[in-house]
């Protein structure tokens, strides 16, 4: 595990440490599940970037940027809850919720404990992103029951092959994962977390071992190009949080990105 990914789990070791389990009834709230197009986007809400900075102010509305990715049809919203080096809170991603009835949003951050799918579900999240490298066997089993039992879809997370096989020899071993198999994305992230740099290569190299039409690729994507060029390896998705932080008008590019997917898919 790479220095800053063993620096984010202990932290959120530390934060699910002090958490307290939701009472049963404010686990009740609504789940909105995927309804991806064909090629979409999982469009993000953060406030900072370790690698590039922050993103939005103060006065950043959240809610309102949340709703233009809503207008633009997007398959969810992820929302950074990671404080440290995000400027996250769990209050972010509820202020999101409440934006977005009708859209699914999904908490992000580096999530190590069943304590914290729990938070993410009271606070109205219907899905959780989970870090593979990050988690043992059966700590990752038991969140991934945690996730099923409420009806929320959970993006795997992998940095390379091995990552990946973990996730498939897991997957197969209890009903109840097969069984929330239709709400399973699977995720490879370009960024390197010992540089923090990008490494575009990665996203084409692992293509061949993910799921056809749950494959989703992360990081270092700005452009309708990128779009294209992911679906050409066969990514249904792309998960964008920079380039649509940055941009004056995201739900076009929402919309350019969607369509060169698309096309890209169908080349």
């Amino acid at each position: 595990m790479s220095g800053f990914l063993a620096k984010m789990t202990a932290s959120s070791a530390e934060r699910a440490a002090a958490a307290r389990p939701p009472a049963s009834g404010d686990l009740d709230k609504p789940v909105v599940p995927l309804a991806p197009a064909p090629f979409d986007v999982i469009a993000e809400v953060k406030g900072r970037s370790p690698a590039e900075g922050a993103l939005a102010g103060d006065g950043f509305d959240r809610a309102a940027q949340a709703s233009r990715y809503a207008a633009a049809d997007v398959a969810a919203i992820s929302v950074l809850t990671e404080p440290s080096r995000f400027d996250g809170s769990l209050g972010h991603l509820a202020e999101v919720v409440a934006a977005v009835p009708g859209t699914p949003v999904m908490r992000k951050d580096f999530l190590v404990d069943v304590v914290q799918v729990l938070e993410a579900r009271a606070a109205g999240a219907s899905g959780v992103l989970l870090i593979v490298a990050m988690l043992r066997d059966d700590v990752l089993r038991s969140m991934l029951d945690a996730a099923a039992e409420h009806g929320m879809f959970v993006l795997l997370e992998a940095f390379d092959a091995g990552d990946l096989g973990r996730a498939a020899a897991l997957l197969t071993s209890a009903d109840e994962e097969r069984a929330a198999r239709s709400q399973l994305l699977y995720g490879v992230n370009a960024r390197d977390l010992r540089s923090l740099e990008v490494d575009p290569a990665r996203l084409e190299a692992l293509a061949s071992s993910l799921p056809p039409g749950r494959a989703v690729a992360e990081s270092g994507l700005h452009s309708a190009a990128d779009a294209a060029r992911v679906a050409g390896y066969g990514y249904s998705m792309a998960l964008v949080g920079t380039a649509l932080m940055r941009s004056a008008d995201p739900a076009t590019l929402i919309d350019e990105m969607k369509k060169a997917g698309a096309l890209g898919l169908a080349a």
